[in-house]
């Protein structure tokens, strides 16, 4: 199973639509919170080079990016290569 980690806020559409899509190709996630969470907040900060959008989503250590790069991701099938273990 991958591993898939979305850092969100509270209100976010784009954050819904990507939990929706990701469940949608069956995958489990773990949210993190970073409107409820400074440290986690500055860590989403580190790990994609400043980006402060959300949602800010990573498959097994990979940053795929926000919604619509998940969307690209997943209709090209790099998707799947992230959750099977390859970042070519």
């Amino acid at each position: 199973m991958a591993s898939v980690e979305l850092y969100s806020t509270a209100v976010c559409p784009y954050c819904v639509a990507a939990k929706n899509l990701l469940k949608q190709k069956g995958f489990e996630y773990e949210e993190i919170r970073i409107d409820m969470d400074p440290v986690r907040r500055d860590e989403m900060l580190s790990r994609t080079g400043g980006r402060r959008s959300v949602p800010q989503i990573f498959v097994n250590g990979f940053h795929v990016g926000g919604f619509e790069e998940l969307v690209a991701a997943d209709r090209s099938g790099k998707l799947a290569e992230f959750a099977a273990g390859s970042k070519d």
